[in-house]
Order: C-alpha cells, then sequence, then structure tokens
C-alpha cells in the first residue's frame, strides 16, 4: 500500500509535532487514519520525513517523525512559466501539471484576450486555491519543492520582470524549441484561450523573449504548458 505523504507549511524536524488544523482535519476526519499508521511528510525545504501517528483526534493529530532523508533533487532548469488566466479548470489543470513537470515560478498573466478578471478578495481565494493546487500536485508527484505561485499580473510588468537566461513565447510561426541552446534558466510566455495578440508577441520581443513554436497544431492554454514544459526538460532538464 502507498505510504501517505502530506505538506506541512511549516519547518518540521526529528520527534513530535502537532500538526496544523488543515491537515489533522484531512488525515482524521476525511482519510480516518488512525494512531500507528505510517505517514510521510515535507516542508518545502527538500528534506522527506518518515514517521507515525501518535493520536489521531477530532481536532488534533500528533506524529512522531524517526527518520529524514533527502528527497528528489529539482530539475537543473529553472523555469518560471508566464500563463495567461484562463477559466476555472483549465487555469486549474495548467497549474498541476506544470508543477508535476518541474517549474519553479508559475505566475497567472492579465492580458488582452483574457476573459478573466479577479479583484481584491475573489483574487485572493483564487491564489489560495491555486497554491493548494501547486501543494497537492507535489504530494501526488514526489516533488519535495514546492513552486512560487505568484498573484496575477499586467503581461507589460511581467515581461519587465523576468531576468531568466532564455525567454520564450510559443508562437505557431517560428523556430522550434529544439532550435535554442540549452540555458540555466527559462522564462516561457503561453496566453490565455484566446491567444496572445500580435501586439503582445511584438510587445514580447521588445523585452527579449524569442518566438518558439512547439509544433504544427495549435495547444489549448492548458495544454501548451503541459507540452512546453515537457519538451523543454527532455531537452534541457531531467527527463
Amino acid at each position: 500500500m502507498r505510504l501517505s505523504r502530506f505538506f506541512i507549511d511549516a519547518p518540521l524536524s526529528l520527534g513530535e509535532h502537532d500538526l496544523p488544523e488543515a491537515q489533522a482535519h484531512y488525515i482524521g476526519r476525511v482519510l480516518r487514519m488512525a494512531a500507528g499508521d505510517a505517514v510521510q511528510l515535507f516542508d518545502g525545504s527538500g528534506q522527506e520525513y518518515l514517521g507515525q501517528l501518535l493520536e489521531v483526534g477530532k481536532k488534533t493529530v500528533r506524529v512522531q517523525l524517526n527518520e529524514t532523508f533527502a528527497g528528489p533533487a529539482d530539475s537543473s532548469l529553472k523555469v518560471h512559466l508566464g500563463q495567461g488566466l484562463s477559466r476555472g479548470e483549465r487555469m486549474d489543470w495548467a497549474i498541476q501539471k506544470a508543477t508535476e513537470l518541474g517549474a519553479n515560478i508559475i505566475t497567472p498573466i492579465v492580458s488582452e484576450r483574457c476573459e478573466v478578471r479577479l479583484k481584491d478578495e475573489r483574487a485572493d481565494k483564487r491564489l489560495a486555491h491555486w497554491r493548494q493546487v501547486a501543494i497537492s500536485a507535489c504530494e501526488q508527484c514526489s516533488r519535495s519543492s514546492v513552486p512560487q505561485i505568484n498573484p496575477p499580473v499586467l503581461l507589460a510588468d511581467w515581461l519587465k520582470a523576468c531576468d531568466e537566461q532564455l525567454k520564450l513565447v510559443l508562437h505557431p510561426v517560428a523556430e522550434p524549441l529544439v532550435s535554442h541552446q540549452k540555458p540555466d534558466s527559462l522564462a516561457f510566455l503561453i496566453g490565455p484561450e484566446g491567444g496572445l495578440s500580435e501586439a503582445e508577441v511584438e510587445q514580447a520581443k521588445a523585452a527579449g523573449f524569442q518566438a518558439a513554436r512547439l509544433g504544427p497544431r495549435v495547444l489549448r492554454t492548458e495544454t501548451a504548458p503541459v507540452v512546453a514544459l515537457a519538451v523543454a526538460q527532455q531537452l534541457w532538464g531531467d527527463f
């Protein structure tokens, strides 16, 4: 049986720990685990911890951590994904799969053809939701580090802030990804459901981005990061 693995948003160490309320509720009330069950915890530091549950109550869970070891190393290719903001499950899918494929930073981008507008409290709730999507993906795929999920920003502001060695904007008319030399760090810009306008593509090029294509077919906004990151990891990363 697969060992249950959970992210704890607090520094871990060997010994006894009371788990945060959210994880305690999930372990005790949802999964209905019991004292004596084995668990594996990680805190995003790169270390993994093995232990067992000592006490499982209605509101509290106490765990004994007995062993620590280094988790799987991140890819040597550092990737910042600028993902056009899209609706509901499409954005969740993009963030989930980008996390599984090793993206280090994910920034939702507000561009001309975005159909989603987030403000104030709603934006805060979506950001918290996206971060939980990334955490859940890490728990599932055995990743020991959690990617940084940024609040949505305007395309122009994101372009100015990008300082990765290789900066690429996906475009159907361009040289293939394989034509570029291996970088140490990479920024991908992917448009929303309606795509980037030609003016925005030119804006990206003026900011140092190069156009790159993934193949002969136009991909959906939630498919493009999966393919782009998989190809990049195959060419330059840890695949």
